[in-house]
């Protein structure tokens, strides 16, 4: 039999060794797409002229806008449809109005700034759980949601490919019967899969994988609702070119494609690699700038305006929030941060292109007549540092700063007021103004106090930035193409003289730029920190007393680091090992402190160089991490027993009526000793202490269980179970002055014990405390138990099953699941929280050190 440690390594090592080989290949197709995106239009923007491109965008009609409007509209109403069917699927049961504007909120998000995944599974986390829809439940359905995608863009996509083979053959190089074969070939697979869904019933796929199918009336709605969607938004392009420029079938073809490479891309809306894709596929069709204005206006309506709307929803429900409770409103107040951190960005952003490109041309001899000289050149290049500022500031209402907020007001007014020396520019107008407006009305989401300049940026952060600044750069190129580059650009004052003030604007924004991002990356880390005093456990304790969950009292160990809020009413209890800092168990104390100490805890860690998580949280405070950015994988589940319906009577009860005869004909003998009681039995405990250790092996665990350290074994009551007046099994009890929850810690029994003893030691406690008054009794975590059985669950639950149903010859999964459901008890899943891609696996693996003393505890057991 292979030693755990080795299985779960060899477990570790492929989940790490794939993980690394998806990122790898997922970012190498990315930067590849993108450098072809850059070569094709390196090749192209030579053609085009930027006065060119503007005067396309004019010559757009009012009412192909108006159409374009209306193809919006039932693009996000299809795309409604997309989560109304997923939550059909997973078997959940949401109001269709809920399910719209959570739709429409994370599609407006996760089209405008990317990240789909984590910004749109974000955001569907937090409204649907609000609505009572479980973890799992919302996971399964961003994957469906992500297959329906799919499968709606291959149909288009097959269909275009047998429409335009011969052209799209020019294109590839690909012989065209090779692209009718690909189309005929994904027309076949889909009405082979709507074929297999016509009983809803479990098929093996490949031989390995069994999925449940969807109903086919769910799949063919899905389908026509996905061939809508990309139907409609490409629509919207289409209606920006001129009448008669290219038939909408065969636009269609080419469309389904730039969308698909725009998706493997891994950016933002696919932003760079849609438009290279577009400009090289009508080409033949469309003229280049006339084109190019297209794809401009396209992003304004497909993407920013629907993201006004969604801030406009947001800023109508805080404005009603003390009228309206409901779970929406609730939901959406919460997603403040994060639709206010986007929106600031897209603000910056085009304050940052404003800088690059030239003014309005008919806003030239108004500026040369009312406008002084210095204050055009001071409002060019401030309003370019704005915008930069911005981009920064947004990463600060991520992380709820009330600074950041009012950072964000003065930047927008100060943006306003810059936007009329430049020529009025209107888009500014009306984004600055609706972001001021926005950030008034959610003063109550920002709630945390800290200095900007103490806010961590991830390397993420800054590398986007960094290809922000540098497609500015490609910007001001592209720009001005026909402006010759002379040392007396820089020098160059005049109200028509654009070139050299972008010139001297993104110099200015890449100094700045490069100043922030080298303050960050010299920052200090404080390291420093000790384990708690002796009073802080006093008062750890005090605050352990008023609250509801007895395993808090693990904080009493002394083994843990304890982070107390500002107000010492409540604290996060943490371990640290390697760069991981992990709190353990949600923070304890009220439940208004519990919002601000996650967020400190994990800036904490931040400054420190490490990353933070929190292990075993309940599902009740979720929403705590995922406003923090955490994302969430199951551990298990955690069982009690409900005091006031427990019996012994009855058929479900008949083992446990059998274990407490056989241990009453063996002579057992149930007591509770109470803490000032404990010291007289101590040297008796140690000895079944000392004798379940040797013959297991093992040496004391800790961390997430309490261990034999005589200062905590004798704060806590301890129940015995003795024969013949000799102690043969004991476990100390956890609980609280509220006397809601009890629960056991540490359990040791001698190795002579009569079967059943345990359960009649639980048995005894459960009956104990049923008379006591308490409401629920604690059974403790079964570990990988109620992962998602789904083809659509994520991985982590796969092999979280895979490990369960198999892993017994190294951890008895099943048989302590099996143990506590003699109890018949209520299970509530445990998550840990952490950040995304393979830090869950290293954190576990600190979490598996500090339990067992380090790597080498775990090695030896």
């Amino acid at each position: 039999m292979a030693p755990p440690s080795s299985i779960f390594a060899r477990v570790v090592r492929r989940l790490e060794a794939e993980g690394r080989w998806k990122a790898w290949l997922s970012g190498v197709v990315g930067l590849l797409l993108a450098l072809l995106a850059f070569k094709a239009f390196h090749g192209l923007w030579q053609e085009i002229d930027y006065n060119d491109v503007l005067t396309a965008m004019r010559a757009v009609s009012p009412l192909h806008m108006l159409l374009a409007l209306l193809a919006t509209l039932v693009s996000y109403v299809a795309l409604t449809g997309y989560d109304q069917s997923a939550m059909r699927y997973v078997g959940a049961r949401v109001p269709y109005r809920v399910v719209a504007q959570t739709s429409f909120v994370a599609y407006a998000v996760a089209n405008t700034i990317g990240l789909g995944v984590f910004t749109g599974g974000a955001i569907r986390m937090r409204m649907y759980g609000e609505a009572g829809v479980r973890p799992g439940q919302i996971t399964r359905a961003i994957a469906f949601n992500a297959l329906a995608f799919g499968l709606g863009i291959a149909v288009v996509g097959a269909a275009g490919l047998l429409r335009d083979a011969p052209v799209l053959a020019d294109m590839t190089h690909l012989p065209a019967w090779g692209l009718r074969a690909i189309g005929v070939a994904v027309l076949a697979a889909t009405v082979a899969l709507l074929f297999a869904c016509r009983d809803n019933r479990q098929r093996r796929i490949f031989g390995r994988f069994v999925a449940r199918l969807p109903p086919a009336s769910l799949a063919m709605r899905q389908l026509v609702l996905s061939v809508v969607d990309i139907s409609a938004s490409a629509a919207v392009l289409w209606w920006m070119l001129p009448d008669g420029s290219i038939g909408f079938a065969s636009f269609l073809g080419f469309y389904a494609a730039a969308v698909l490479l725009g998706v493997i891309s891994h950016l933002p809306g696919g932003l760079g690699v849609f438009e290279a894709v577009m400009l090289v596929s009508l080409k033949g069709h469309v003229p280049a700038e006339t084109l190019a204005g297209a794809l401009v206006l396209y992003r304004i309506i497909y993407y920013l305006v629907p993201l006004m709307l969604a801030l406009g929803l947001l800023v109508g429900h805080e404005v009603n929030s003390k009228r309206a409770s409901s779970v929406t409103s609730r939901a959406i107040s919460g997603l403040a941060p994060l639709l206010l951190s986007a929106y600031t960005l897209v603000v910056g952003v085009v304050l940052l292109v404003s800088g690059a490109t030239p003014a309005a041309r008919e806003a030239a001899p108004l500026l040369s007549t009312y406008v002084p000289l210095p204050l055009v050149e001071a409002a060019h290049f401030l309003s370019s540092i704005t915008g930069l500022a911005l981009l920064f500031v947004a990463r600060a209402m991520l992380l709820r700063l009330d600074a950041a907020r009012w950072a964000g007001m003065l930047l927008a007014v100060i943006g306003l007021l810059l936007a009329l020396p430049k020529g009025g520019a209107v888009w500014e107008v009306v984004l600055t103004v609706s972001l001021f407006l926005a950030l008034l009305v959610s003063r109550g989401q920002f709630v945390r106090r800290a200095s900007l300049l103490e806010v961590p940026f991830s390397g993420g952060w800054l590398l986007a930035m960094g290809a922000i600044c540098a497609a500015l750069v490609v910007l001001v190129l592209f720009a001005y193409q026909d402006v010759d580059y002379a040392q007396q650009l820089w020098w160059q004052f005049e109200i028509d003289a654009d070139a050299p003030r972008s010139l001297r604007a993104q110099v200015g924004v890449a100094i700045l730029a490069l100043a922030l991002a080298v303050r960050h990356l010299l920052r200090t880390s404080d390291l420093r920190g000790a384990l708690p005093t002796a009073a802080e456990i006093h008062q750890a304790a005090t605050i352990v007393g008023e609250q509801a969950h007895a395993d808090a009292r693990l904080a009493l160990t002394g083994d843990k680091y304890l982070l107390f809020a500002e107000s010492r009413r409540a604290f996060v209890m943490y371990g640290r090992h390697g760069r991981s800092w992990i709190g353990l168990f949600d923070p304890v104390g009220p439940q208004s402190e519990r919002a601000e100490l996650v967020w400190q805890f994990i800036a904490a860690a931040r400054n420190a160089g490490c990353r933070a998580s929190f292990y075993q949280v309940r599902p009740d405070g979720l929403s705590l991490y995922l406003d923090a950015g955490l994302r969430l994988y199951k551990l298990g589940e955690y069982a009690h027993v409900r005091l006031a319906d427990f019996s012994l009577q009855g058929k479900r009860s008949s083992n446990l009526r059998q274990s407490m005869n056989r241990a009453e004909r063996e002579g057992l003998r149930f007591e509770i000793v109470p803490p000032e009681g404990v010291p007289g039995v101590l040297e008796e405990l140690r000895a079944v202490s000392n004798d379940w250790l040797a013959r297991h092996r093992t040496a004391e665990k800790r961390f997430s269980v309490g261990a034999f350290i005589d200062d905590y074994i004798l704060c806590q009551p301890v129940a015995l179970v003795r024969r013949d007046d000799r102690v043969v099994a004991f476990a100390t009890l956890l609980t609280t002055g509220l006397r809601d929850e009890a629960s056991v810690d540490l359990m040791r029994h001698q190795h002579d014990i009569p079967n059943g003893t345990m359960d009649f030691l639980f048995a005894q406690l459960i009956l104990h405390f049923r008379e006591a008054g308490y409401a629920r009794f604690g059974l403790g975590m079964a570990p990988l138990s109620g992962m998602a059985d789904n083809p659509l669950a994520p991985y982590w639950h796969r092999v979280g099953r895979i490990l369960f149903a198999n892993g017994e010859n190294f951890y008895n999964f099943r048989g302590l699941r099996a143990f506590k459901e003699k109890f018949d008890p209520v299970w509530e899943a445990r998550y840990l929280a952490a950040p995304g891609g393979l830090v869950p696996i290293r954190t576990l693996l600190d979490i598996a050190a500090l339990i067992s003393g380090g790597y080498r505890g775990v090695l030896l057991k």
